[in-house]
């Protein structure tokens, strides 16, 4: 989610750059900035931390399965080799 703190901050910094002549409507200055900061930020393509936490969870478990199945798969080899007189080495 986005920060509307932040984007408070930004928009007051961005209204304090406006030449002293134009800022009478200060506050109404700072508002359309913070509208188009928020529409802006909302056409980006972004997921929440909490879409990320759980995608990075996945991606841990998925990791580690792959791992497990990568040794699995070494072991079998072994195995075979082991079992046919075959030199792993020649491969």
């Amino acid at each position: 989610m986005i920060d509307l703190g932040q984007l408070d901050e930004l928009a007051r910094r961005l209204s304090n750059l406006v030449p002293p002549a134009v800022r009478e409507g200060r506050e109404e200055l700072q508002q359309n900035f913070k509208s188009v900061l928020q529409a802006g930020l909302g056409k980006l393509d972004l997921v929440t931390r909490e879409e990320f936490d759980v995608q990075r969870a996945v991606l841990l478990r998925t990791r580690e399965q792959v791992e497990t199945l990568q040794r699995t798969v070494s072991e079998l080899e072994a195995l075979l080799s082991a079992a046919s007189g075959d030199d792993p080495g020649k491969r």
